[in-house]
């Protein structure tokens, strides 16, 4: 299977497609396969990377917290070790605010974002009562399901997993409406009607970064890709090609 070393560690991925490389950042507690219908499509016009982090997917997990500085750092050195200078990077979730800091803190690497249901702190959730209409009971079974099936860990190590992601979620990240003015990239904020993250959370991502375009997905929970998997990849591609003309002119 293909692994490569990242800061020491053996860390899953998969490339494929052909053209401009586009970085795919999953969700967390989730891996590729939440992602890999919008992956397989943008495959046919991008050369498609699909890292999966520490303590995710394919990955083994390690000692210590999880931290989003920390999952910047092992993308960047994902970047490094299958030699990209810049990439267009579509992160959702967990990979979305890893792409806004990315964009942020690296901004010679980032050609363009999109932000699929990122949260710029922990009070960017709705009220915990209406989490079961975001996220339905079967797609945190599916959820689960991927991840006792494909961690090297063993199933048993999900609780360690999700205490770890709970621990990192109650604290960060920290991300300020004066930070994301100063985003140079193209950027594309995404949110499903009905996501975990507020819409007013979203809508405020969106009018801080300069000239950022905002789309409200129909019809979809927090997990846009499997909600409504055609449309979101409609409307990643037309922003890409978008960025992509202006890049030309």
């Amino acid at each position: 299977m293909p692994y490569v070393d990242l800061l020491g560690h053996p860390t899953y991925h998969e490339i494929h497609g052909d053209g401009e490389p586009l970085l795919l950042l999953h969700g967390g507690y989730c891996s590729i396969e939440n992602l890999r219908g919008l992956g397989d499509g943008l495959g046919t016009s991008y050369q498609v990377h699909a890292p999966e982090r520490v303590g995710h997917g394919r990955t083994a997990d390690r000692d210590g917290p999880f931290s989003y500085a920390g999952g910047v750092d092992e993308t960047i050195a994902y970047l490094d070790a299958v030699g990209l200078d810049s990439v267009h990077v579509v992160g959702f979730s967990d990979g979305a605010i890893l792409g806004l800091l990315m964009a942020l803190d690296h901004p010679g690497r980032v050609r363009s974002v999109v932000s699929i249901s990122a949260n710029l702190d922990p009070d960017g959730f709705v009220a915990d009562e209406l989490f079961a209409r975001a996220m339905s009971e079967e797609d945190s079974a599916e959820i689960e399901r991927d991840y006792k099936k494909l961690s090297p860990d063993g199933p048993e190590h999900s609780d360690v997993v999700v205490a770890k992601l709970t621990e990192m979620w109650k604290t960060e990240p920290h991300i300020t409406s004066e930070m994301l003015a100063t985003v140079q990239a193209p950027t594309l904020v995404m949110a499903g009607d009905h996501d975990v993250i507020r819409p007013d959370h979203t809508l405020l991502i969106s009018e801080s970064i300069p000239g950022a375009q905002l789309a409200i997905v129909p019809a979809a929970g927090h997990l846009v890709a499997q909600d409504r998997p055609a449309l979101l990849e409609m409307m990643v591609r037309e922003f890409l090609d978008q960025v992509g003309r202006s890049s030309t002119n």
